[in-house]
């Protein structure tokens, strides 16, 4: 998997050890001790090649791609650079495209792909316009690839909303999601184990955010 040293990474790390897995994070932080770390930028084609050489399998079950960064939008777009621009969509989507690339020769018949999105694939707040744009590239990506791979090769997405740690959250943080709760990283660890075992489930988004993207908010 990719992004296995953040906190929604480490939580998947976790739990897919817990069940049977052989885990590797890529990634250019250093993940979970218990993990096989695998030095990788994602966004890079060499990176990426060499990445997959150090790791040495000869097959592969199961590919999350967990990695991307957030910033650096928060600004006007008239002010975004090219540069910036092409780290946060390369660290998501192109990433996204380099791991697949080099994964899909090594899995076989029943062989998984989870891609991590984002509910900013569907909304948006202001002056974030390289992080949307690969959250909603990277859902298209999705069932393009699971048109092109099957029956051989399932691909899905996962549409986390705000997924936290717990810490500092206040009252109205969580009552303002319909279940109640903000989400948590063993939220997005569920649904990439349903998804992982899901034989009949391809091509699809599924949306972990609490009920958020079905509540109509009016200014009082």
């Amino acid at each position: 998997m990719t992004g296995g040293a953040g906190l929604i990474g480490t939580g998947l790390c976790a739990a897919l050890r817990k069940a049977g897995f052989d885990v590797a994070s890529f990634d250019l932080e250093q993940g979970p001790e218990e993990t096989r770390q695998i030095h990788c930028d994602v966004g890079d084609e060499t990176s990426v090649a060499g990445a997959f050489e150090e790791l040495g399998w000869d097959s592969l079950d199961l590919l999350v791609n967990n990695s991307g960064i957030s910033g650096p939008d928060n600004g006007p777009i008239s002010e975004l650079s090219l540069e910036d621009w092409r780290k946060v969509t390369d660290s998501h989507l192109t990433g996204v495209f380099l791991m697949t690339r080099s994964a899909v020769p090594l899995m076989g018949e029943g062989a998984s792909i989870i891609n991590v999105a984002s509910t900013r694939a569907f909304m948006s707040e202001p002056q974030t316009e390289a992080y949307a744009a690969s959250k909603g590239g990277l859902v298209a990506l999705t069932h393009a690839l699971a048109v092109s791979l099957g029956p051989k090769i399932r691909v899905n997405a996962i549409a986390p909303g705000w997924i936290s740690g717990e810490e500092d959250l206040r009252p109205v943080d969580h009552e303002q999601h319909p279940a109640g709760r903000v989400g948590r990283p063993q939220d997005v660890a569920d649904a990439v184990l349903y998804l992982a075992s899901a034989g009949f489930v391809t091509g699809q988004v599924l949306v972990l955010d609490g009920g958020m993207t079905r509540k109509m908010i009016y200014a009082e």
